[in-house]
């Protein structure tokens, strides 16, 4: 079976009129030829990549919109924004999340991915609607408001991920299958990292203009820019076609989810896991970065804590840079590793000498924005590489909205458990938390993990065909409904018959 190769024959009406075309001239393979993509095609793979990062900026924008928003809602309502209500707030747009990725990753691989884009961005535009004109007669229905608004606008963001990631990687694959690793990290983590800095430099920018006696203005002026991003790509993803992968390779009835299972149990725990420490140490960081640094800052006021905490998200993007040279150069599995050691070499720096570090703002930003970095370079870059490479087309959205669910249950579980840890271990605990979670990254990675570095999505299309031939499976397989397989073992060869 080592030669076997997986085509796609469809069934063609034969008429009196009509000449019969044999089997073999009616055979279609799986394997993307650059040569066959017509110029339609081969735009529509460059509208679908800029409308993978366009959509996903708006996402990073969303994601670190509460960074400052936390430190305004505090100096409006004082104790009646508790410890309690900020974090139901945050962990909003994370649980929204979840359902996103998950009800969104099946969406895209049953219907497709255009129907799934265009979806969630509508989602994020009515929900981010919502939260700007978030209204009640008191504070707690204020902040109530404001969680089901971000709730939505989760989803909607959560929904970006799996459809955005899976077209950006199957149209990067099309483009230029050697570059597919930085291409799609380009247009995936560096855009959703972007939007940390972009997200306080819109909230610096509003307070300049408004004031400091004006945060109610301040705070709804930045999540009503929020509004405006994804608008923009609904313009670009009405250009977009399905991809040449998934038109081959898609299943949309009788998915054999058992055999699915069966062949990647150990790919789905690995990317799984790895996810879900990462979001665990990089989403409360995130969340509660501008609270930790006003903690650490004599004298501290909100602009001035704007200012270090876009320094801290300027020092945090250039892993991603590196993350995407390192990752063709050693490999996607090395480099995910190489960025979780970065979590325990700077979490522990940072936790075991805290109290002399915070002494020295400027430092302590320094080693905070390298542990950041790191986390970019590695897992933030490689994490959604690997669970798209790691999965054929036909499901690769829905175990990428598994894994990408995983990790926001993570995020959710590190933002509760942030305040509890720092409460009554102490601060500095939450650096060393995050080394722990670097050691147990590093073991899932080198275990569980595969490295698809160098290989064609196609590859493993193929060879996924060819697992559910063997187990006896019988289905239709394409985007076209009468696209019909059904197959059959011969040696050497293996052919899908009507």
């Amino acid at each position: 079976m080592a030669n076997s190769v997986l085509s796609y024959s469809r069934s063609l009406p034969v008429s009196e009129s009509q000449p019969v075309i044999s089997e073999e001239q009616a055979t279609v393979k799986i394997k993307t030829e650059p040569g066959f993509k017509s110029k339609q095609e081969n735009l529509s793979s460059t509208f679908t990549i800029a409308a993978a990062g366009l959509g996903l900026i708006s996402d990073g924008y969303q994601n670190n919109l509460m960074t400052m928003a936390n430190v305004v809602f505090k100096n409006i309502y004082g104790t009646e924004y508790s410890s309690t209500v900020s974090t139901r707030v945050s962990n909003a747009l994370l649980v929204g999340a979840v359902l996103g990725q998950v009800f969104v990753g099946l969406i895209c691989d049953r219907i497709g991915r255009k129907v799934a884009l265009f979806a969630t961005t509508a989602l994020i535009v009515f929900g981010a609607t919502l939260a700007t004109a978030a209204h009640a007669s008191t504070p707690a229905g204020l902040f109530w408001f404001l969680t089901v608004a971000r709730g939505i606008t989760g989803v909607g963001v959560g929904g970006e991920y799996p459809a955005g990631s899976t077209s950006a990687s199957e149209a990067a694959n099309e483009r230029s299958p050697k570059n597919r690793g930085p291409i799609f990290v380009m247009v995936t983590n560096f855009v959703l990292s972007f939007g940390g800095p972009l997200a306080v430099s819109v909230f610096l920018i509003v307070l300049c203009a408004a004031r400091k006696n004006h945060l109610q203005t301040v705070w709804r002026v930045s999540f009503g820019i929020g509004i405006i991003l994804p608008l923009g790509v609904f313009i670009v993803r009405m250009r977009m076609m399905s991809t040449i992968l998934y038109k081959k390779g898609a299943i949309k009835h009788n998915v054999p989810y058992g055999l699915v299972v069966k062949r990647y149990w150990k790919s789905l725990i690995g990317t799984c896991c790895a996810w879900f420490l990462y979001d665990f140490v990089t989403f409360p960081n995130g969340v509660f970065s501008a609270t930790i640094i006003s903690s650490v800052i004599k004298d501290s006021d909100i602009k001035k804590t704007a200012e270090w905490q876009l320094l801290l998200g300027a020092i945090a993007l250039p892993g991603i840079f590196v993350g995407a040279w390192l990752c063709n150069v050693i490999g996607r599995k090395n480099t995910l590793m190489l960025g979780f050691s970065g979590y325990l070499v700077f979490g522990l720096i940072i936790g075991c000498a805290y109290d002399k570090i915070t002494s020295i703002v400027p430092l302590f930003v320094v080693f905070y924005g390298l542990m950041q970095s790191s986390g970019n370079m590695g897992p933030g870059d490689m994490m959604g590489l690997v669970s798209v490479e790691s999965y054929p087309t036909a499901i690769r959205g829905t175990c990428y909205g598994i894994s990408a669910a995983l990790g926001k249950v993570g995020a959710a579980v590190g933002t509760q458990a942030f305040t509890p840890i720092e409460t009554n271990l102490g601060k500095k605990w939450t650096f060393i938390v995050a080394a722990i979670c670097g050691v147990f990254g590093i073991l899932v990675t080198y275990f569980f993990i595969p490295d698809m570095t160098g290989v064609d999505l196609a590859d493993e299309d193929a060879k996924f065909m060819e697992y559910l031939a063997v187990n006896g499976w019988q289905g239709r397989v394409g985007e076209d409904d009468d696209a019909e397989l059904t197959v059959a073992v011969e040696t050497g060869s293996l052919d899908e018959k009507n």
